[in-house]
């Protein structure tokens, strides 16, 4: 398996409120990809690994946060629209007393809907300064239809030249025109993946699919033979099925499960990244997300 010294990670950070048994709230810079990022750059320390963070931000207090955060966690920032007529979003967190989450957003109008948009200093052609770039299914579905379709189509060119994809289906129905738009999105960008990361989750709400085995069969169909299918506390199922009789122990302490799939990858790829085996990078995914799920909110130092 090849290393990649240069990473991008794509899509929309955010301030995260998180409340508090007092009453009060806690103010995070998190999001999805963001939070991968995170966990990428807290590993790659050290290492000749370099981790960047691709998005739109406004010029607002929170904004400069956000720059400052990824500051903090060894984030290249080079590579980072400013919009002057454009905020930071927000998110709020409910924890649930298993530890699971819902979420409430103020975006619809935050910066990062209009990366990659005219004009801008940080066109598409950025890409092709990176080994492996990833993104979700959250940073195409904030995107205009244009500039979605643009981004799939530089990544296929991208993978021509020698680049690798990895891509995570997470799915947030409700930032989508419709269903149909987000399973022929998705379909898509499936077809330009090197490395997928999904959720059986994720994949069961876009696709409709009612079984594990169902999922598989259309990711097989899909011709994605590399990455992992993430299971929750079952561990993560080896799609290129390299490896054989693993077992995943389950999380000794759930706190709160946001962030674990993006851990997740962050884990396994940068494993990946160092050119490790599959078995490795499964279990060193599963280990990280099984640390971060058992602390409050979506980023741990670790």
């Amino acid at each position: 398996m090849k290393p990649y010294s240069k990473i991008a990670c794509i899509g929309e950070v955010m301030i995260e409120i998180v409340g508090q048994q007092t009453g009060d709230a806690r103010l995070n810079v998190a999001g999805d990809s963001y939070n991968t990022a995170v966990y990428l750059a807290q590993l790659a320390r050290g290492t000749d690994c370099t981790v960047s963070y691709v998005t739109a931000l406004g010029q607002d207090t929170f904004s400069q946060r956000a720059v400052a955060d990824m500051g903090r966690f060894g984030i290249d920032t080079t590579h980072i629209e400013r919009r002057a007529d454009r905020n930071i979003g927000l998110y709020a967190i409910d924890t649930d007393d298993a530890g699971e989450r819902s979420f409430t957003y103020w975006r619809s109008e935050s910066a990062a809907r209009t990366l990659f948009s005219t004009p801008c200093t940080v066109g598409l052609d950025v890409l092709g300064d990176f080994d492996l770039v990833y993104l979700s299914g959250i940073t195409l579905a904030i995107l205009p239809a244009p500039v979605r379709k643009a981004l799939i189509d530089t990544l296929a060119l991208y993978r021509q030249a020698g680049g690798t994809v990895a891509y995570d289906s997470n799915h947030r129905p409700r930032l989508w025109e419709d269903a149909q738009t987000a399973i022929d999105v998705n379909n898509a960008m499936w077809a330009v993946t090197d490395i997928a990361v999904p959720s059986v989750d994720d994949e069961m709400a876009i696709h409709g699919d009612t079984t594990e085995g169902a999922v598989l069969a259309r990711l097989d169909a899909a011709g994605l033979t590399d990455g992992a299918l993430k299971r929750g506390p079952a561990g993560p199922f080896d799609l290129s099925r390299s490896t054989s009789g693993l077992r995943f122990a389950r999380a000794a302490n759930v706190v709160d499960t946001t962030a674990a799939g993006d851990s997740f990858n962050a884990g396994y790829l940068f494993e990946r990244a160092r050119g490790s085996e599959q078995a490795v990078a499964l279990q060193a995914g599963h280990d990280l997300a099984s640390r971060v799920i058992g602390h409050k909110g979506a980023i741990i130092d670790i």
